[in-house]
């Protein structure tokens, strides 16, 4: 059995921790029987009390309830049978029980003598009796009673409030059972309320509603002496409701003969007449019924004898001098009232006055119950004594639960004190009075944050910041507002008192009952009213009449939404305290506390179970600062957890909060009274075993104000409505649709909101479920009825899909096209709530058999996984923000998608890194096998194997990633196109490697003849200076002739080979200018400036040359254009060009690198193919149908080339001298001059031919080596920033937040517009500027250690290829094979091969000693190279450097700006499916915009501007700015979200900038376009802040 935890409790009485009997003298036999109860219950040991929190939570008995059950399993089943109001908790069968119950058989074929018949009949079976008794069934009043004493105070309240809504009797006195103290438990009745309705004088019905503990009525006592043959229970039950087992008695299911916790316990039950004239009693009577025999528990008796109206006693033949008989006489002559019912047979007899006595022995029992009630009626009319609990708390032979337990009383006095204020107060204006926070201001707020977002046509941005200004004087006149003593007292008691949650239970008590009066007033009033309008509407009465009553009718909704005053309103409250405080920035001067802390005591409230404002109905507004405070703050105590929403929308009064209450055993309210206003969320708590199979760790219950209700204050419920509904639509997993009746009307109307709700979830990509629960239907078994039944709700369903279609502008014509919904499955019947007639009716089992049903379908649909905690947060944010707008569809942006999107994106970046990277070392690994000639082909299925390991790694990230991570569920829509790109750039890669390394074989030959010139003049040189050693033998002694020698034959070979082979330099500029001229004439050309950068221009309008339009009014235009100096050239024409320029770079950095001038070399043409590749590009562009309206002149394409050369002019002249160093001899060989004398000495020493050949062959490593160091510490670098690096170690989006801080920090407008205007190219220069800096701060730190590492492993590599090829040859002793294996082994890792020795001779070189030469010589030669670290970048081809693999990496995404105010799209992926989008815009004057028909720059952010009904001009015709898709083009490619998220960082630009901006654009921030004065008010570091 799972048991049910605990908590401690201050209390030193808990129930059954004793392990020794501490009262003597007790009965040692009703010790071990309770000791054996427990022990049978499981509750043995239970040394601390159950609490409401642990039994609420949902567990595997919340979500099944079976009809038989284990012994062990008995305490939750009663338990959670009670939470859901089911009657039926008391009856539950056990499986020994079940099992015992099943009929004895006792075969006994073979006889037929009359005897045995006799006996088979009538004698005694013994042994059935004996097994009986051995294991007696638990009595169902002890399983009550024994989680009654084990509960604490809060779960005995929840106890008690369950048992009355179930019709049952409640525990009035409870003897403890061990000290038999008495106990009245007052602290559980504070919930309960009674309504009932009676007749006055007149004939009219009075209602009436009481809290029980303040109802004075008349009560019947019931008891009985000794033991009788009639149940005392039963016959009560006949008085209250004959239908009902109010009271438990002997004939009730499960009842058994021993019962160890009810003797001495006193029951009390109410009849509540309903005012009808076939009432039982016309009056509320309490019926008080005490169990055991009375003799025994004379406290009790004599305590409710003298309380009651009148005594009933069950009496049988007793002894004169019995005890009993002396307590009985002693009634029978006190005045009060006594009815005295025997076991015989007489009818009801008036003794004396005031005393009755009935038989009951074989007598019909209708007449013992009609005789009995007229007695009792008879007494109550005589009798002037009521009973109150007050009265009965006055006792001092009982203990009251409120004055024991000090946390009680203590939350008592405090309440108490704060109601204390409310004292002689209007109760229609006290919410002004106490709550100012909340009032007008908070509504003014509301209702001007709701105009901010639907702006009129033709709103201009100083109009707006006049409503922004507006926001904050609201904001501050709140601010400056008082905190009411009574909320001060509320503050104080919650962040003082830990025992807070009695406080806030005596609160909320005490304010129902203070407001349940006056409300009661309020609605009879409100109720009367709209009667009279009512009929006057549907008289058709048109006069002043109307009118007045209509206004009477607004004034008294008003008064009754003021009436309304509870917890909630302290706590909203408090939420706009917190909202005022957070606005200005500053703590109020009466909050003791600082404001930050308000959010904790909101959480820690949810966390008790009690529910949070989410939509505030009064207002019509969602506080969201303040939830989304209260939200943090639940995340820092729970952690961030996983929620399942759900959401419960429903017509007015129509069950919703019922509902709630019977499936989770809440305490929404429920009275017509307090009916739910606005929307309020609830935690439940999932136990621990659950949460892995509901895959989550609580539900958040969302119940609502019931829509298509009355009128309220003059709102507009119809849009109310269709808020509510989206908002709670939208923000559930799972909603359920409450319909009350069959009222076809109200089930129309419930409908098309609902439909449309989730009509508007599809459009916006959220994919909530939903059932519909329809309630209080009769004949709910009848099968062929409810089909009929969801055959109409489907055909409805379709119909008003239809109708909401034409609203939303939806092509969907059935509710399946909307939502995924089965209506044999997702369609719920509900029998009526109640068995009978109220208000003495219990809840239908069967309504409790829907409830467990239902919560199955929840069970199941919850397994879809709900959301986090912080995602929550930033759905309701985002609803919100979506529903101020005016298009929701249009408006919503769902963060917590977006969120998700760009975790993946940033997972996507460490994939395609990963895959990048694998290919770097497999492109590097083969480039050096082709130029050591060790391969002539490669296949793309080579290069596949090689990226098989990676690719196979990222597989696997790819799939856990998509399955365990917190989104997994919202991922899911993007995994199978994640799959592909993934595919589809494994594909890229592989192909553009292959079509490099094919480019290298096609240079092969060319390069080869280089590398053979070059090392044929190598190879000479050692061979000549070998010679000149050998003649000089005999002069080794003097090195300054030696040295003169050498130096003079240097010069000599250099001499030579400049003279010859000398690589010059290059002027790409001269070759390019000089191919334009041979096209252009070199008057055109030469007229253009170089330093004209066709990339930072603003405009294309230069280059361009308009067609002639045709028609009057075009060619009008046209001249008005050009008079005024305008652009002839559209933003969508601007924005084309853009792209086009764009795409033509990025192709041309494409084919520059693919020349592959560092290997081989510059040639003039190269520059040719460049330039007719961008004619080309020129001429098709001109061609296409979008181009005709204007034809580019020559001036562009030269500009355009030019440009394009200019950039690329440091790059190629670099390549080109890597080219010149690596292969002009003049230059190569005065790099390796003290190398060439080294050798020259050792030949002149004459050392071993294997000495020197050692050292040739190490020489000749330097090179490759440096190369190989260079590019692998390179790529290592890119790996470390991508990790450690802030800007680079996350998505593009991270890298352009760090973009922003940067230039705000530089404050540098030329950078400025290079960002707004090349993205790109800003991006790739500040990526250049990162790793330059790394490499200046990390060099010593980072970098050198790696290019150590990187040596000692390729040394290592080295030597023991030298030791393998020793191994190979040492036979043989032919260096040359030698020398074959060596440069074989290393030529993955190094460019060196065997034919770099050509033409040098190796006689006489020993193969075993070469080994050992080489061992001595590498070190000097890997110092050498580390001497020289700081050269590395210097010496790496372009494409090599760690800044260019990282642009690689960064700048492969979408780079398409908006159309309005140049952000960049956000996506990662270039050429990505769907629209693009940013997720933040800029003020659209930073493009140039401006207002039309002046020279004012726009102040407006495109996020705003698209919500407005202004017009803007593409391809010559208008559109409205919200429906800027229609102007098709770029303009429908972008999805541009509304929201009013205004970052500080552009206004600070703007106003910072405004000079530069002005005479950039040359136009001006005038009239209407003026900058507003608070945004002066931005410092720097606002901007830099609200970046982040």
């Amino acid at each position: 059995m799972e048991q049910i935890s605990t908590s401690e409790t201050g209390n030193n009485d808990n129930f059954g921790t004793a392990e020794v009997n501490p009262y003597p003298y007790l009965q040692q036999e009703e010790n071990e029987k309770l000791k054996h109860l427990l022990q049978r219950l499981h509750l043995e040991g239970n040394h601390h009390k159950l609490r409401s929190g642990d039994v609420l939570q949902i567990n595997e008995h919340s979500l099944h309830s079976p009809q038989v059950c284990a012994e062990d399993e008995l305490v939750q089943t009663f338990i959670q049978r009670l939470l859901m109001m089911n009657y039926r908790a008391r009856n539950i069968k056990t499986k020994e029980t079940n099992e015992q119950g099943q009929i004895q058989q006792k075969h006994n074929d073979t006889s037929n003598d009359d005897d045995d018949i006799f006996d088979d009949i009538f004698k005694n079976d013994t042994s059935s009796n004996e097994g009986t008794s051995q294991s007696e069934r638990i009595h169902p009043m002890d399983v009550q009673m024994a989680v009654f004493h084990c509960a604490d105070g809060f779960l005995k309240q929840l106890m008690v409030t369950k048992l009355s809504q179930c019709q049952y009797a409640l525990p009035l006195l409870v003897p403890d059972p061990f000290t038999r103290q008495i106990e009245f438990p007052l602290w559980t009745f504070r919930q309960i309320k009674k309504s009932w309705k009676t007749r006055n004088t007149n004939n009219e019905i009075i209602s009436q509603t009481q809290p029980v503990y303040k109802t004075l009525t008349q009560m019947v006592f019931f008891f009985r002496f000794g033991s009788v043959s009639s149940s005392k229970s039963q016959l009560m039950n006949s008085l209250i409701n004959e239908k009902h087992n109010t009271f438990f008695h002997r004939n009730c299911p499960g009842s058994s003969t021993t019962r160890v916790l009810m003797d001495g316990v006193v029951e009390i039950a109410w009849f509540c007449p309903s005012g009808s004239m076939d009432d039982k009693f016309t009056e509320c009577v309490a019926f008080s019924n005490l169990h055991g025999d009375a003799g025994d528990n004379e406290k009790q008796l004599q305590i409710l004898t003298q309380m009651a109206s009148v005594n009933v006693v069950l009496l049988p033949q007793l002894d004169r001098n019995d005890k009993r008989m002396i307590q009985f006489k002693q009634l029978y002559k006190d005045s009060k009232p006594l009815i005295c019912l025997t076991d015989n047979v007489n009818s009801l007899t008036n003794t004396m006055k005031g005393k009755y006595k009935m038989g009951l022995k074989d007598r019909n029992q209708s007449d013992v119950f009609e005789e009995l009630r007229r007695a009792i009626n008879e007494c109550l009319s005589e009798s002037s004594s009521h009973f109150s609990f007050e009265d009965l708390s006055k006792h001092s032979d009982i203990r009251v639960d409120e004055e024991v337990d000090e946390d009680c009383r203590r939350g008592r006095e405090a309440a108490q004190q704060m109601m204390s204020l409310l004292k002689n107060e209007d109760l229609t204006k006290i919410k002004e009075s106490f709550l100012p926070h909340q009032g007008k201001l908070w509504h003014q707020w509301s209702q001007q944050n709701k105009e901010l977002h639907r702006p009129p046509a033709g709103e201009t941005e100083q109009e707006r910041n006049k409503k922004n200004a507006s926001l904050k004087e609201i904001r501050q006149q709140q601010y400056d507002s008082d905190i009411s003593e009574f909320v001060q007292l509320f503050l104080k008691e919650m962040c003082l008192n830990d025992a807070n949650m009695f406080f806030l239970k005596w609160l909320g008590n005490l304010l129902d009952e203070y407001t349940s009066v006056g409300l009661s007033a309020q609605h009879q009033k409100y109720d009367e009213k709209w009667t009279t309008v009512k009929k006057l509407k549907e008289n058709r009465d048109p006069s002043e009449q109307l009118k007045a009553e209509q206004t009477e009718l607004e004034r008294r909704s008003e008064e009754l939404q003021s009436a309304n005053f509870g917890l909630e309103h302290i706590m909203r409250e408090i939420g706009q305290i917190y909202e005022s405080c957070s606005s200005v920035r500053k703590n109020k001067k009466d909050l003791e506390t600082d404001f930050s802390s308000l959010p904790s005591l909101a959480a820690e409230m949810m966390i008790s179970g009690y529910p949070l404002e989410l939509m505030d109905g009064d207002a019509a507004h969602v506080p969201v600062i303040w939830i989304s405070a209260v939200l943090d703050q639940l995340i820092q105590f729970l952690g961030d957890q996983r929620v399942f929403v759900l959401s419960v929308l429903g017509v007015q009064s129509s069950g919703k909060s019922t509902m709630l209450n019977a499936m989770f055993g809440l305490q929404f309210a429920v009275s017509a009274g307090r009916c739910t206003r606005g929307a309020f969320m609830q935690l439940v708590k999932v136990s621990d075993e659950m949460k892995t199979q509901m895959n989550f760790d609580y539900f958040l219950v969302v119940d609502t104000e019931g829509l298509c209700g009355l009128e309220l204050a003059g709102k507009s419920k119809r849009e109310h409505d269709n808020e509510l509904a989206t908002f709670v639509v939208g923000l559930g997993n799972l909603t359920l649709i409450n319909i009350f009746g069959e009222n076809t009307s109200e089930m129309q109307d419930i409908l098309q909101i609902v439909v449309q709700a989730f009509m508007r979830m599809k459009k916006v990509k959220l994919n909530p479920s939903c059932v519909f629960v329809h309630q209080s239907i009769s004949e709910v078994t009848a099968e062929e009825k409810n089909m009929e039944g969801k055959r109409q709700m489907q055909k409805k369903l379709d119909e008003m899909t239809k109708l909401a279609a034409k609203e939303e502008v939806n092509d969907a014509k059935y509710f399946s096209d909307v939502i995924r919904f089965d209506v044999h499955k997702d369609v719920k019947y509900f029998a009526q709530l109640w068995e009978g007639n109220p208000p003495m009716a219990p809840p239908n089992p069967k309504y409790c058999e829907n409830i467990q049903e239902l919560k199955k379908i929840m069970f199941n649909a919850s397994k879809s996984g709900g959301m986090m905690l912080i995602d929550l947060k930033d759905r309701i944010k985002d609803l919100w923000e979506a529903l101020l707008n005016e298009k929701f569809v249009f408006s919503f942006r769902n963060s917590l998608e977006i969120s998700a999107y760009r975790k993946l994106e940033t997972e996507y970046s460490k994939w395609s890194w990963s895959l990048r990277s694998a290919m770097m070392e497999t492109e590097n690994k083969l480039q050096n096998k082709i130029e050591n000639e060790a391969i002539h082909e490669v296949e793309e299925t080579v290069i596949l194997r090689e990226l098989k390991e990676a690719n196979e790694e990222v597989k696997k990230s790819m799939s856990e990633f998509f399955e365990r991570d917190t989104y997994a569920s919202i991922l899911i829509q993007w995994k199978t196109s994640f799959e592909v790109k993934i595919k589809e750039l494994q594909e890229s890669i592989v192909r553009e490697t292959n079509r490099n390394l094919n480019e290298s074989f096609k240079q092969q030959d060319l390069r080869t003849n280089i590398v053979a010139q070059r090392m044929h003049h190598e190879n000479t040189l050692y061979e000549k200076s070998k010679e000149l050693a050998l003649k000089l033998k005999d002069k080794t002694n003097d090195e300054e002739t030696l040295k003169k020698e050498f130096d003079l034959f240097w010069e000599q070979s250099m001499k030579m080979i400049r003279d010859t082979l000398a690589i010059r330099d290059i002027d790409i500029m001269k070759d390019v200018r000089k191919i334009l001229s041979d096209t252009y004439g070199r008057t055109l050309v030469d007229q253009l400036k170089e330093d004209r950068d066709i990339f930072t221009v603003w405009s294309y309008s230069d280059y361009v040359q308009t067609k002639r339009s045709t028609g009057h009014i075009k060619k009008a235009i046209r001249v008005v254009k050009e008079t005024l100096g305008l652009s002839p050239l559209s933003n969508e024409e601007e924005s084309r060009i853009k792209s086009f320029v764009s795409d033509v770079v990025q192709q041309s950095d494409k084919m520059i690198q693919s020349f592959n001038i560092s290997k081989m070399g510059y040639n003039k043409n190269c520059m040719q193919q460049l330039t007719d590749y961008v004619k080309n590009r020129v001429t098709k562009h001109q061609k296409d149908e979008q181009s005709a309206k204007y034809v580019l002149k020559d001036e562009f394409f030269i500009d355009l080339v030019l440009s394009i050369c200019t950039r690329a002019n440091k790059r190629i002249t670099d390549q080109h001298r890597l080219f010149r160093e690596a292969n002009d001899p003049v230059i190569y060989f005065e790099k390796k001059r003290e190398e060439y004398y080294s050798i020259f000495q050792k030949y002149c020493h004459d050392e071993t031919s294997t000495a020197i050949f050692g050292e040739i062959i190490c020489q000749k490593l330097k090179q490759p080596i440096e190369q190989s160091i260079y590019k692998k510490t390179a790529k290592d670098l890119a790996d470390e920033m991508r990790k450690k690096c802030k800007s680079l170690n996350g998505n593009r989006s991270n890298l352009e937040k760090h973009i922003l801080k940067t230039l705000a920090e530089e404050e540098d407008f030329d950078k400025y517009m290079n960002y707004i205007h090349n993205p790109r190219d800003h991006f790739k220069d500040f990526i250049r500027d990162e790793v330059s800096r790394y490499i200046t701060d990390q060099f010593s730190v980072t970098i050198v250690p790696k290019m150590k590492k990187n040596i000692e492993l390729l040394q290592q590599k080295i030597l023991k290829a030298a030791h393998e090829s020793t191994k190979h040859q040492v036979n043989s002793g032919d260096a040359y094979l030698w020398l074959k294996i060596f440069t074989q082994q290393i030529s993955d890792e190094l460019i060196f091969s065997v034919k770099d020795f050509s033409g040098l001779k190796h006689d006489g070189v020993g193969v075993k000693l070469l080994e050992d030469v080489i061992r001595k010589v590498l070190p000097t030669i890997m110092s050498d190279i580390c001497a020289h670290f700081r050269d590395f970048l210097w010496k790496l081809d372009y494409k090599d450097r760690p800044d260019e693999l990282l642009i690689d990496h960064f700048c492969q995404c979408c780079w398409v700006q908006c159309p309005f105010c140049k952000a960049t799209c956000t996506n990662t992926i270039a050429n990505h499916d769907g629209d693009h989008s940013a997720a933040f815009h800029r003020i659209n004057g930073l493009n140039g915009f401006y207002y039309n028909g002046t020279n004012n720059l726009c102040t407006e952010f495109c996020s705003h501007v698209v919500t407005s009904s202004e017009l803007f001009k593409s391809s010559d015709q208008w559109f409205p700015l919200k429906e800027y898709k229609r102007a098709g083009g770029v303009y429908a490619d972008w999805s541009i979200t509304p929201n009013g998220f205004e970052p500080a960082y552009w206004k600070w630009f703007v106003w910072r900038f405004q000079n530069d901006l002005e005479y950039h654009y040359k136009k001006s921030f005038q009239e209407e376009g003026k900058i507003p004065e608070h945004w002066r008010t931005y410092t720097k570091q606002d901007a830099i802040d609200s970046v982040d």
